[in-house]
């Protein structure tokens, strides 16, 4: 029992790890709105963090209603389906987000309104300092699935063995929140900052593409 326990708890972090690494749409999107929105440190990793929190809890739900309810084939495909259109969910939010804050962005460099690169309040440029932004992305990342979770806890489950259901839950969690925050810092703030003047002004129509680029990756299957 012990080794199959360890043999699922090195699966699950390593899952967890090769899934959220390769997927951008797990950080590239803090990244571009951090940069545009002049967040600090301390609000990037918070937003991050919680965001990864809201992605993984929704599919932890999921898994123990399917759990609840019975672990045959047809139950776990059925969580399977639901995970598929939640994905599909998050694949056009971020899509509708990255486009809408694209065409925002066009249109302000085309105005040539005053940009100033980092505020130290975190408000974002021309936006109030309450900004909608992090509530988007919290919303956006509750819809995305972690597909390979479910999967992973039906096999425990279908033994009872409820010791290794909470081993893989928590491991495969512990390393895509811990993935998602990594990727972001190294790339925020292990580079040091990036100050390209002649594109300045179009530094939000960037980040609207990067975020509808993540949107439209994910809903061709990339």
């Amino acid at each position: 029992m012990l080794a199959d326990l360890g043999t699922l708890g090195v699966t699950a972090a390593s899952i967890g790890f090769l899934h959220t690494l390769c997927g951008p749409d797990h950080y590239l999107p803090f990244v571009a709105m951090s940069h545009v929105g002049g967040w600090g440190r301390g609000k990037t990793m918070v937003v991050t963090f919680v965001c990864g929190i809201g992605h993984v809890a929704s599919s932890v739900f999921l898994g123990a209603i399917g759990i609840a309810v019975g672990t045959a084939v047809l139950k776990l495909e059925t969580l399977q389906k639901i995970e598929s259109q939640r994905g599909d969910l998050a694949g056009w939010l971020l899509v509708a987000f990255g486009l809408t804050y694209f065409v925002w962005g066009v249109a302000r460099a085309i105005r040539n309104l005053p940009h100033t690169h980092r505020h130290g309040h975190g408000g974002g440029h021309g936006l109030r300092r309450g900004s909608m932004t992090p509530w988007v992305l919290f919303t956006i990342f509750l819809f995305g699935p972690c597909e390979p979770l479910i999967p992973l806890v039906m096999y425990p489950a279908a033994q009872a063995n409820l010791a290794a259901v909470v081993v893989v839950t928590a491991l495969f969690s512990l390393t895509t929140l811990a993935t998602m925050c990594t990727m972001v810092a190294l790339i925020c703030f292990g580079t040091g900052p990036l100050r390209l003047p002649r594109v300045e002004r179009f530094s939000q129509a960037l980040a609207g593409l990067v975020v509808l680029s993540c949107g439209v990756a994910i809903k061709c299957g990339l």
